[in-house]
């Protein structure tokens, strides 16, 4: 039985809705990083040790990516049982809540240890709702396009990623301009502050999404799985680890963003803060189109090449792009890091949504695309940290760290090289074995 079509109207709006919460999610992400290492220390943690203070800091941004398997297991559930629509509500609630809560927090002088347990707490509920949160978007999104559009129209998600940071960046820049006096007293809070007029909209948008006419069909026809955890470890776990494989690409956007900042501004390198900062805020302007660009091309040539050329791209050009910093020539960084991230990254990362999604079938693709991609990114999540080990005691060991991002690049390659081809099956057929499958693993049972 085939999928009946989405009303007019909603593969835009899911893919609008889609775009929302990934800047939400994003816009928070940098913000939270920014303010971590610039401000943290001195407002939630003991001043007369700096280096500790820091340190600590710095641990409060990784929290949220321990939280969010453990979100994944909970949100992935529920959104194959309860439905795309009401997760997505769910998720940007929280997210937005947490992340203006941490605006209104006392600071260590007013409330003493209380001031960073409330700030892990705030950050846990982040990471959660970040669990969640792409992995619905991504669903809601795919189950209402057309057929032959699902990458295009999949691929707002991480259009919003991008968006969600150059709004980041468009909000810090002033307010870490004040005076410092100003700054720490109530200067930091505004951008916090601001992430709760994104959630309204994202609301008023989310709101009015109807359910997914593939969910709803599963729902009518067969019920909704009672534990979608078990049908997906036992039908699905080698498209689990495909996911998890896959996931490890975005270690090229940690590296890109943290660790080749901190080297491009260090004293071996010795270009500005500002500088650098501009090359990340282009490279992301550039990833606003070019996106898209390969998403169409997926739908046209198939995702797996498409996945296969960003992550094998990805790994040779930030060799290139690392030996750009090291030569100190900006002119050289900005093209170049606009070509690493804005146009050759851009084509795993904008087609990952589409690719995982039509892995799974309708009762279990959220909690395929949930787990899968959690457990992935939280590696990434920490590739800085493992970056900064390798890269020596002066930090600008960059071959070395080029290498390991290389190292991370080909578990995704070799996932798209296994995976399906899945562009042209109907959505309704995505995920579902065929009978020769299932004679093939009952003769290996067997």
């Amino acid at each position: 039985m085939s999928v009946p079509a989405a009303p007019p109207g909603q593969p835009k709006k899911a893919a609008t809705a889609a775009w929302i919460g990934s800047a939400l999610e994003y816009y928070d992400f940098f913000i939270y990083g920014s303010a971590a290492a610039l401000i943290f220390p001195t407002v939630f943690f003991d001043e007369s040790d700096p280096a500790t203070a820091t340190l600590l800091s710095l641990g409060t941004f990784g929290v949220a990516y321990a939280a969010r398997p453990i979100g994944a297991l909970f949100l992935g559930h529920f959104g194959d049982r309860l439905g795309r629509k009401k997760i997505m509500v769910f998720t940007l609630i929280l997210m937005g809540l947490s992340t203006f809560l941490i605006g209104c927090l006392p600071t260590r002088d007013q409330v003493g240890t209380l001031a960073p347990v409330l700030l892990v707490l705030c950050r846990v509920l982040q990471g959660i709702s970040a669990a969640g949160e792409q992995a619905s978007a991504n669903s809601m999104t795919l189950e209402h396009a057309p057929s032959d559009r699902r990458g295009f129209f999949t691929s707002f998600t991480l259009s919003g990623t991008q968006g969600g940071q150059l709004l980041a960046t468009l909000v810090f820049i002033p307010i870490a301009a004040l005076p410092e006096d100003q700054l720490l007293s109530w200067g930091w809070r505004v951008p916090f502050w601001m992430s709760i007029a994104v959630a309204v909209v994202g609301y008023v948008i989310r709101r009015t999404l109807e359910e997914t006419p593939a969910f709803t069909q599963q729902t009518e026809s067969e019920g909704v799985a009672k534990l979608p955890l078990a049908i997906l470890l036992r039908e699905h776990w080698a498209d689990v680890l495909r996911v998890i494989a896959g996931a490890l690409v975005a270690s090229v956007s940690t590296i890109f963003t943290v660790w080749a900042l901190a080297y491009g501004t260090s004293e071996s390198v010795g270009l500005s803060r500002s500088s650098m900062l501009w090359v990340g805020a282009l490279a992301n302007l550039v990833a606003l189109g070019a996106i898209p660009l390969w998403a169409t091309l997926s739908d046209r040539v198939g995702r797996r090449p498409v996945f296969a050329i960003g992550a094998a791209g990805s790994a040779v050009m930030m060799f290139v792009y690392l030996w750009a910093i090291s030569t100190g020539s900006y002119p050289l960084v900005l093209v170049l890091g606009i070509v690493t991230f804005g146009v050759v990254y851009s084509a795993a990362n904008g087609i990952w949504p589409s690719f995982y999604g039509e892995m799974f079938s309708t009762r279990v693709r959220l909690s395929g695309m949930a787990i899968g991609t959690q457990i992935g990114f939280a590696v990434a999540g920490f590739a800085v940290t493992f970056a900064a080990q390798i890269a020596g005691p002066d930090g600008d060991d960059w071959f070395a760290v080029a290498l390991f991002t290389t190292a991370l690049c080909i578990p995704p390659v070799i996932a798209a090289l296994t995976a399906r081809e899945t562009h042209k099956i109907p959505t309704e057929l995505l995920g579902v074995r065929t009978p020769r499958e299932k004679t093939d693993r009952e003769r290996v049972a067997a």
